[in-house]
């Protein structure tokens, strides 16, 4: 029997509102008897690298393994923030399609904090529990539960 281990990559440079996207993801897996683990980077960038290295290492035998990436960027005045946005959600999209990875992205892209705190509450409309739902979901249906 294949048993599920989520891994939830948490970007946190933003350590409020990733706990709280953390705390969301944990939410759903520890509703549904999901086992996981955490493991910070400092920022969105790192995600995509963090997620294959830890992919290469992990015996996937008799478990299904998935991953959450979780993080914020915030606008700022500079360009900064383009760049971070789409070379993290290309990676992780890139990494996901070609090597067959189970990943869900729940990196907030906001405009300032407010929008950030709003994607992060302590209920079902949690980023990082809808992440982990996903998630959770497309492990099913790499199994053909669907």
């Amino acid at each position: 029997i294949m048993t599920k281990k989520i891994y939830i990559i948490n970007a946190n440079y933003y350590e409020e509102i990733s706990g709280r996207l953390v705390a969301g993801a944990k939410n759903f897996l520890n509703e549904n008897d999901i086992d996981h683990e955490i493991v910070c980077v400092p920022g969105a960038l790192e995600i995509p690298t963090a997620i294959n290295l830890l992919h290469e290492k992990i015996n996937t035998e008799n478990v299904d393994i998935g991953f959450i990436a979780i993080g914020c960027v915030i606008r700022g005045e500079t360009s900064h923030y383009d760049i971070v946005v789409n070379e993290s959600a290309s990676g992780i999209t890139q990494l996901s399609t070609s090597s067959n990875i189970i990943i869900t992205n729940s990196i907030l892209t906001v405009e300032n904090k407010k929008q950030a705190l709003d994607r992060s509450l302590n209920d079902t409309t949690n980023k990082g529990y809808h992440a982990a739902y996903a998630c959770n979901l497309l492990i099913d249906i790499k199994n053909g539960k669907f």
